[in-house]
């Protein structure tokens, strides 16, 4: 009795489909490296990338990085998009991470750092509230642990290309912020946040510039102004009329472009101004809403913060 031949069961012509198909383009694929402070909500901002369909792994050794993207850039690979929960919990791996990044520059792969951070105070409350420990707080406090922390990623924050600080904001404000700079992201953009603040309520932490307006004369001790604001159109137009302000604002604005030029050079892509005065409430609301205006005419994107508005 003759033995029937095997069905087939692989098509004919498939491996020479396969080595026919033509691997992925350089920016067909989007890498997203997530990381910041413990608490911040790097875990949240995770769960709205995997609700924008990102493939997403938590708490990656920076050394898994290079297969996880092999794999994606592979040709065939359905996924296109990876986020990668990358921070101090990996504890001695986390100190990859820049060599990573250098192999990633060095091999023409593009991807972007979304950092997260939040106030110290914020951090210790969130912790205190789940009542879990800083992970690297050890034997100290949970502050402890915390200015660590800050130390360890220091460098990869004034590298990263999106900052968002969660201090003041709730899950579906992160949501908005997470979604917006996965959007719109751009190598070449540097983002500006102009923060307006009162010296007796302390300089910002993370301000890269600090101004100082207490040299115009104070609207508080006009009795018209005092409840108002450096929002409101009285308040705005008496400071800018101060003698030096609005030469002040110009000079200053022009002396920001090739500062700004050399963070792009050196891969900082986000800049807080902090521009302060005794209150925070007239003049450096005034002066950062005018400076932001002028930085946006020249092409910046720029947020603006009035952090200190509302205390007094």
């Amino acid at each position: 009795m003759s033995q029937e031949p095997a069905p087939m069961t692989v098509p004919q012509g498939i491996p020479e489909v396969e080595a026919a198909t033509p691997a992925p383009e350089p920016g067909s694929s989007e890498v997203l490296i997530i990381t910041g402070m413990s608490g911040a909500g790097r875990s949240r901002a995770a769960m709205v990338l995997e609700d924008l369909d990102w493939y997403v792994v938590d708490n990656l050794p920076p050394k898994m990085l290079v297969p996880l993207v092999d794999m994606m850039t592979r040709a065939g690979s359905a996924i296109t998009r990876v986020g990668a929960v990358v921070d101090v919990r990996g504890r001695e791996f986390f100190n990859d991470l820049n060599d990573v990044l250098a192999r990633f520059r060095k091999r023409g792969i593009e991807y972007r750092i979304l950092f997260l951070d939040a106030s110290d105070e914020v951090l210790v409350r969130r912790f205190e509230q789940v009542r879990r420990p800083h992970p690297l707080q050890g034997d100290g406090r949970i502050l402890d642990g915390i200015g660590v922390e800050r130390q360890l990623l220091r460098t990869i924050r004034e590298r990263s290309d999106i900052v968002v600080d969660t201090s003041e904001l709730n899950v579906h404000d992160l949501a908005r912020e997470v979604r917006q700079g996965v959007a719109e992201g751009n190598h070449e953009t540097l983002r500006i946040n102009v923060v307006s603040f009162g010296f007796k309520y302390g300089i910002p932490l993370d301000a890269d510039h600090v101004v100082d307006m207490r040299f115009l004369t104070n609207p508080y001790w006009i009795t018209e102004l005092r409840h108002l604001t450096g929002r409101d159109e009285p308040v705005r137009d008496f400071v800018l009329a101060r003698p030096g302000a609005k030469e002040f604002i110009d000079r200053y604005v022009y002396a920001l472009e090739p500062v700004f030029a050399g963070y792009l050079n050196e891969e900082k892509r986000y800049v807080t101004i902090a521009i302060g005065c005794t209150g925070g409430k007239h003049r450096s609301v005034a002066v950062s809403e005018e400076i932001a205006r002028k930085l946006r005419e020249n092409g910046h994107r720029v947020a603006v913060t009035a952090r200190d508005l509302g205390k007094e």
